[in-house]
């Protein structure tokens, strides 16, 4: 489920940057390529980010007995008086 995640951040940062990198303009002097610079360096901050969790996640294996209630838990029940 994670994976799918990551996987759809990918994507999304992928049609970010092609959106923007027409319009980014590194030639230009002062400010303008002071924002095109670190906004394509946060861009590909993010895309590494998510490119190493969808890589290195780390898969779930079920294990008997282990589930939301274990097979020796009693059921906890709240009471309310009132």
């Amino acid at each position: 489920m994670k994976k799918n995640r990551y996987l759809l951040y990918l994507l999304l940062c992928g049609v970010m940057l092609y959106i923007a990198l027409p319009e980014l303009n590194l030639q230009a002097g002062g400010k303008e390529a002071l924002f095109a610079g670190s906004w394509l360096f946060l861009a590909l901050l993010v895309f590494a980010g998510n490119l190493a969790a969808f890589l290195y996640t780390s898969k779930k294996r079920a294990v008997p007995g282990s589930g939301k209630m274990g097979s020796n838990q009693k059921r906890k029940s709240r009471v309310y008086t009132g």
